[in-house]
């Protein structure tokens, strides 16, 4: 294969010509670095490298690969062994440069792995960069997408585009074959938004299915880290070795996660919830043609599907706001009370970190109150469904220069100018999902007349990747929207 062929090849056919010895992790870890140095500034994708560790990791990979033989077992059931990940750099990686996105950590270094790097190593994956991000994943509301020390991130498929936030980086870099593979993380849209925007896979597991010891806190309530690759399949792979127990994270499930992906027999007796005003009237009119032949895609699987929404009654966006500014700010209350505080970057991230201080305790709780009838609404909705369908974004990613709220985002307000959509909808399904702690997969759908990605949304029950992953695979297998390469990503 060509370096194009396996920068994009992703996980599981990269672990297959791995375990049989045609390329070496080695090799592998070579290319991704050379495309991450060379594209990685093109996207401002890059916060560091770990060329060293890297290296080493792949020696180390090669080993147990040759002990295991041509066409052997995956090293004890390990699909990640040999394969290079990207990590979005909120997580600690021993001895390198862990940022946070913002220019006050720029000189931050940990002696500790955080917790799913520590489980990655041991697996035999190869962390071959920390991956840039919206300072402080964007927890006092940004409004421009410079917000980052490393600049705002740049859309592989038109460079005069975000690549959506927080996880820029991560989305980016994959998008562009940079790394196989990354960890984003989200606290209210950070994996899907970015997923969306760059035509990638992005899975956000169920709150506490994935330990965040080690990852920057903004939302202890609501943080999840999650994989962002090609494929759902290439996310399942990454999220068994990512998930389960961990004494250091007391939020943790302790749960495992096993792959067991459902036959296309199985998926048919799904019951499958889709509010019509999503794909109508709340998307932007640039994207409701893609986003419909997504779900037309979707309906050849022969499964019901049925008109669902959430309560148009409950303030999801103001919900989660408060409680992100009430836990953020609390989080950054020293760097807030410092000197070092006007060294952020975006204006408006700084008033609400500043404002999220004077959240009242009894706002707080009236939020946290609210959530539990969100969450309850969320239960009541799966007694009828199995899955929930919306769109990952209802709009393509905007320009780079424009201020991020000079358009109407339905996926984090209440509705247009704060009043009630005229028709039932999903459009808040981001923020209700965060806030009920809901998986979700995000899986590209199509493209924007302009050419940039589109994407569907799928949500289910707590604990119900299994099912997401298994829809979202039969899904790519009948559709190609997930193999399209950007034309920016190819080195000459």
């Amino acid at each position: 294969m060509s370096d194009q062929d396996l920068a994009f090849a992703g996980v599981a056919q990269l672990g297959r010509l791995l375990r049989e010895q045609k390329v070496s992790s080695y090799e592998l870890a070579e290319l991704f670095l050379t495309r991450l140095a060379t594209l990685g500034p093109s996207f401002n994708a890059v916060a560091s490298l770990t060329p060293e560790r890297a290296l080493a990791e792949a020696r180390k990979a090669d080993t147990r690969l040759r002990r295991a033989g041509v066409g052997g077992a995956k090293d004890s059931g390990n699909a990640l062994l040999g394969i290079p990940y990207g990590a979005k750099d909120l997580l600690a990686a021993r001895g390198a440069s862990t940022t946070w996105g913002a220019p006050p950590y720029r000189d931050q270094v940990f002696a500790e792995d955080a917790a799913v790097v520590e489980k990655l190593k041991r697996a035999g994956a190869v962390l071959a960069a920390k991956l840039a991000m919206v300072e402080l994943a964007g927890g006092g509301g940004y409004r421009y997408p410079s917000a980052s020390l490393h600049g705002p991130g740049l859309n592989p498929w038109n460079r005069e585009y975000w690549a959506g936030g927080s996880s820029s980086g991560s989305g980016a870099a994959v998008a562009a074959g940079l790394v196989p593979w990354a960890i984003g993380s989200e606290t209210s849209g950070s994996i899907i938004t970015p997923a969306s925007f760059c035509g990638v896979t992005g899975l956000r597991p169920t709150y506490g299915l994935v330990s965040r010891r080690g990852a920057m806190a903004l939302s202890w309530t609501l943080d999840k880290l999650g994989p962002m690759a090609r494929s759902a399949e290439d996310c399942a792979l990454a999220l068994e070795v990512m998930a389960g127990p961990d004494r250091g994270d007391q939020t943790v499930a302790g749960k495992r996660f096993r792959y067991l992906p459902a036959l296309a027999e199985q998926l048919r007796d799904l019951r499958i919830g889709f509010a019509p005003a999503d794909f109508e009237e709340l998307a932007s009119p640039d994207a409701r043609a893609g986003l419909t032949e997504g779900l037309t895609a979707l309906r050849g699987l022969g499964a019901p599907l049925l008109e669902r929404a959430l309560p148009a009654d409950l303030p999801y966006g103001s919900v989660v706001s408060t409680v992100i500014f009430a836990e953020g700010s609390t989080s950054f209350a020293r760097l807030i009370e410092s000197d070092r505080f006007e060294e952020l970057i975006d204006a408006k991230q700084k008033a609400g970190l500043r404002a999220g201080l004077a959240v009242t305790a009894r706002d707080y709780l009236d939020a946290m109150r609210v959530r539990s009838l969100i969450q309850e609404a969320f239960r009541d909705l799966f007694r009828d469904v199995d899955v929930l369908v919306s769109g990952g974004r209802g709009a393509p990613a905007g320009r780079i220069g424009e201020p991020l709220d000079i358009h109407r985002d339905p996926a984090t307000t209440d509705g247009p100018n704060g009043e009630t959509p005229p028709r039932p909808n999903n459009a808040s399904l981001i923020a209700a999902g965060n806030l009920a702690g809901l998986p979700a997969l995000c899986i590209p759908c199509g493209f924007s007349p302009d050419g940039l990605p589109l994407a569907l949304q799928l949500v289910g029950p707590p604990f119900s990747e299994n099912l997401l992953l298994s829809l979202g695979a039969w899904f790519q297998s009948q559709t190609d929207w997930h193999r399209k390469q950007p034309p920016l990503a190819v080195v000459a």
